[in-house]
């Protein structure tokens, strides 16, 4: 059984605009032990379906139509009160984007990972556990830490700290959404170290999100595409980034500057992201999609190993490219 189980959900935002159909259809399974990525354009839904798992989506305006999630095999859907408290923080962990937005500015570093502690039920020895939390993401000088505010901190640590918090309640699913947003690559390589070490020390599941390519490339054996609210490639990472099949997926990639070959300018997507209250039909992709056929635009694609439109039977997926044998799954007729 899958650590993390999401079959056919379906999330829609109701707003005085109507209403937008935000994630469609996700299928998505996590094993434990496993480190996935989760990429695509702002917009598509990644940081959507991080707080679905939690249940973090305020409703409303959020309103599930349909699907299930199940985490360690309980239904997180059903899940309320004491049930779903102790599911966040203690079976997912979640590292936010933006470390200036989640910390408040008003208590100290301490107050804040002492309220965390003491909602995962821990009465004695906080003040100790806090200074162990603040070394394990190694922050130097952590007493003296404890008594700072989140201003006096820089970007790099403030995100640290997050990652502490998250690890407080010692989740089995640690999810990072964005984890090196708003900084500099220097910090953001000595962030992503720690969270690979973080990952082969505790033992930890990883569902990393990121619109960028190269972080997910360098933490996660396996990479979920998404497109407007659907995923639409899920593959091993050294298949995906080596032989795409997805048109979508080849276009993040061609717009990615290739500094070894300094004559090949990078490419755009032609077209737009669509409108999720008025998505197209079928693939929401087709509109910009050079491989577009008629039946793209009257039916949806499964994402399946075969390239979604030919019978379940016919493996296509599995040929070489895959570690391990793995399906490289796509939804696409012309894949």
């Amino acid at each position: 059984m899958s650590l993390l189980e999401v079959r056919g959900y379906r999330l829609a935002f109701d707003g005085y605009e109507g209403t937008a159909q935000v994630l469609n259809g996700i299928d998505l399974s996590v094993e434990e032990g496993e480190a996935v990525g989760i990429v695509g354009e702002t917009g598509c839904g990644k940081s959507v379906l991080a707080r679905s798992l939690l249940r973090l989506n305020p409703e409303p305006p959020a309103r599930i139509v349909s699907g299930s999630i199940r985490f360690a095999g309980e239904d997180v859907l059903t899940m309320r009160g004491a049930a779903l408290r102790k599911l966040r923080g203690t079976g997912i962990g979640m590292v936010f984007q933006d470390p200036a937005t989640y910390l408040n500015p008003v208590f100290t570093i301490g107050r804040q990972l002492e309220d965390v502690l003491r909602a995962h039920g821990h009465r004695r020895g906080i003040a100790d556990r806090s200074v162990a939390l603040l070394e394990s993401v190694q922050l130097r000088d952590a007493g003296a830490l404890l008594r700072r505010y989140p201003h006096e901190l820089s970007g790099g640590m403030r995100q640290r700290v997050l990652i502490a918090q998250a690890l407080a309640g010692n989740p089995r699913l640690l999810v990072a959404d964005e984890p090196t947003t708003a900084l500099d690559v220097t910090v953001q390589r000595q962030v992503l170290a720690l969270i690979a070490d973080l990952v082969t020390r505790l033992r930890l599941t990883l569902l990393l999100i990121s619109h960028d390519l190269g972080v997910i490339g360098a933490l996660c054996r396996r990479v979920v595409v998404m497109y407007a609210g659907s995923i639409i490639e899920d593959a091993p990472t050294a298949a995906l980034l080596s032989t795409p099949r997805h048109p979508y997926t080849r276009g993040l990639l061609a717009a990615v500057p290739d500094l070894d070959r300094p004559d090949r300018l990078p490419r755009g997507i032609p077209g737009s992201i669509p409108s999720l209250r008025d998505p197209p039909s079928g693939c929401r992709f087709h509109p910009r999609c050079p491989l577009a056929m008629p039946v793209c635009a009257s039916q949806a694609p499964r994402l399946d190993g075969d390239g979604g439109g030919g019978p379940a039977g016919d493996r296509r997926g599995d040929q070489a490219g895959c570690s391990g044998g793995e399906p490289h799954r796509v939804a696409c007729y012309a894949a």
